[in-house]
């Protein structure tokens, strides 16, 4: 049965009410009791919050859902399902978060995951001061790498600590000790005539040379082994390089830098290309490199072995320049919780070098690209 006032006449009654019509004038006029005018009235009259104004109803609506809203966040809490979540996790996400949405407070978002807000702005600024160290401690390595080439590799870290002071870069001696270890430069000391005679013998094993070409896949291999910190653990990087495209054809992660981080690193690169053959395979002078195990791998698989010489990281500059690389593009953009979640992050980042990413030596195609266009000029 059809209302006998309808609605939209009834909100236009009230209307007519707040523009100062009588309740006696508009009962008269429009024969409604005096009662039905009062409860028209509390029903469509305006509510005001803020800058929005609701009718009764779709306020009482508004009511409903924050009911609602408060009983699901209500459940979410007693379940314990956010607080189960580690606290550097839900920073990550938060960090996240107030980077997209502008339009949720700080406060909103650390009341919504139940962090204090002190403890995320402490995570906030930590990660910009680590941030400016890794862009710092770059441009230390240059310098300190600089002065030491400039001296003729003369120079050890407190000659070098003395002339960057000079020009006006104030760094501790114990930093630079650090820095020349991580880039394996050696100063000359007081046994020189006996480095004198090792670098001549190690000369004599550097078959590359400094030419980083290759005609062919599997010519010729490059390695070499990098140190990361995460958390409070340091964990080291063997990475396996193909001189001819570039790829990545093995690495290995491991707490320990030990030998067996690089003859497991080339044993299922070896086996993963096919047992090549007429192989060399180039490194530093590491232990793990010229230690006995590893030179009776190399025998065993008929692969002739290059050193670069003493103190001389451009003698393996290719995979020097790879690390770089990786630790611009992808280490010194992501704060790591873990082991496991460092290993997730190197698998990525070589997926990615060897698929995904152009090479200027190749004429900016992908290692893989290259390597599969060889193959098909190959069986011409």
């Amino acid at each position: 049965m059809p209302k006998k006032y309808p609605e939209e006449l009834r909100k236009q009654i009230v209307v007519c009410y707040e523009n100062g019509e009588s309740i006696d004038s508009l009962c008269q006029k429009h024969i409604i009791a005096r009662s039905t005018l009062y409860r028209w009235i509390k029903e469509y009259q305006p509510i005001f919050s803020g800058d929005k104004t609701y009718s009764i109803s779709d306020f009482n609506t508004v009511v409903r859902r924050k009911e609602r809203t408060d009983h699901l966040l209500e459940i979410i809490r007693l379940s314990n399902i956010i607080d189960d979540v580690p606290r550097i996790k839900k920073l990550e996400i938060l960090t996240e978060l107030h980077g997209k949405f502008p339009q949720y407070s700080v406060h909103e978002l650390c009341d919504a995951l139940n962090v204090a807000r002190g403890t995320f702005y402490n995570h906030i600024f930590r990660k910009a001061d680590r941030t400016n160290y890794l862009r710092e401690q770059e441009a230390l390595m240059l310098l300190v790498n600089q002065v030491f080439d400039d001296s003729m590799q003369r120079f050890g870290a407190e000659k070098i600590r003395v002339i960057l002071s000079e020009r006006g870069v104030r760094v501790s001696k114990r930093r630079i000790q650090n820095i020349m270890n991580e880039l394996d430069l050696r100063s000359v000391r007081t046994d020189a005539k006996r480095n004198h005679k090792k670098r001549q013998e190690y000369q004599r094993l550097n078959h590359l040379n400094k030419d980083f070409t290759a005609e062919r896949i599997n010519q010729a291999w490059v390695s070499d082994i990098t140190y990361f910190k995460v958390k409070d653990d340091g964990i080291y990087l063997c990475i396996i390089l193909d001189l001819f495209s570039r790829k990545i054809v093995g690495y290995r992660v491991s707490r320990k830098n030990s030998t067996h981080l690089v003859t497991a690193a080339f044993k299922e690169a070896f086996a993963a290309r096919g047992s090549p053959e007429d192989l060399t395979f180039h490194s530093d002078r590491g232990g793990q490199y010229i230690s006995d195990t590893f030179d009776k791998l190399l025998r065993q698989c008929r692969v002739n072995q290059s050193f670069s010489a003493s103190g001389r990281p451009y003698d393996n500059a290719v995979s020097e320049t790879f690390f770089a690389t990786f630790k611009k593009e992808e280490a010194y953009r992501r704060d790591y919780t873990s082991e496991q979640d460092f290993r997730k992050s190197v698998e990525q980042y070589i997926r990615f070098y060897n698929e995904a990413r152009p090479h200027k030596t190749l004429a900016y195609k992908t290692p893989l690209r290259f390597e599969e266009l060889y193959g098909k000029v190959k069986e011409q």
